[in-house]
């Protein structure tokens, strides 16, 4: 094992999965400052990799009573920009499978945008389905928001490719034609309904991204719309566009309603 270098060790760790393998065994045993950093470090991933092993079982524990009831294809649903000042609310049903696990994943506001891009490709391609529904700000000062909420997560349940037998909803009660869970902050409760947050999040700030290009003004790139100084600041200069919601207080004072 000596003639192993410790580049050489590096590169065969990972291949390692279990601390029973008698190569393992003999990198614990090897007494240079190196490969000991490197088994300690292996060691750490190993265990962060099983805490999060654990706490996606524990969110999949809704999903595994829905399935004990009998029920098959359960559908989390989520939204994301009820509160900006500016584009649309979108919505996102997800199915995933039973055996699915994707690491890492959660409510999408606790992820960084590169991981939550990451664990959108991941849910799109392990999914059973995936539906959207997007609500324009012209609507929702039609509806209202709570309405357009409503609304879009009917359609994003409407889109999906397979129909749900149950849904779980984070902390919404809406007239579905299938039995459903409303959950208290089921976005850090549910993989169903995070993998949802993190494919409306994603949707809509791709949307408002695109916006950004058509009104560069107003920096939707970076706020997405919602309330920050630099976009209350823009809205003093320029005043509201057509995807402001003219309903919203501070877009009322700008457009001198």
């Amino acid at each position: 094992m000596d003639k192993m270098t410790v580049e050489q060790v590096k590169k065969l760790l990972p291949e390692i999965t279990d601390e029973q393998d008698p190569l393992f065994q003999q990198l614990a045993l090897d007494s240079r400052k190196g490969v000991q950093t490197l088994v300690a470090k292996w060691r750490r991933e190993k265990q962060k990799a099983l805490l999060e092993r654990k706490r996606y079982e524990n969110m999949s524990k809704l999903e595994e009573e829905a399935r004990a009831a009998g029920y098959e294809h359960i559908a989390g649903v989520d939204e994301a920009g009820r509160g900006p000042l500016a584009g649309p609310v979108v919505s996102a049903a997800v199915i995933l499978p039973a055996d699915c696990y994707i690491a890492g994943i959660n409510d999408s506001k606790q992820l960084s945008e590169k991981k939550r891009f990451d664990i959108y490709q991941e849910i799109t391609e392990k999914a059973i389905a995936v539906g959207v529904g997007i609500i324009s700000a012209r609507e929702i000062d039609i509806l209202n928001i709570h309405n357009a909420v409503k609304k879009s997560m009917q359609t994003a349940i409407s889109e999906l490719s397979v129909q749900p037998d149950f849904i779980l909803f984070d902390a919404m009660e809406i007239d579905v034609p299938f039995s459903y869970k409303s959950i208290v902050k089921g976005d850090t409760a549910s993989v169903s309904i995070a993998a949802a947050s993190i494919i409306a999040k994603v949707t809509r700030d791709r949307l408002m991204i695109q916006y950004d290009e058509q009104f560069p003004q107003y920096g939707f790139r970076i706020h997405k719309g919602y309330g920050t100084a630099g976009h209350l600041s823009a809205l003093q200069s320029y005043g509201p566009c057509p995807i402001h919601r003219k309903s919203f207080g501070p877009i009322k004072e700008h457009a001198g309603q």
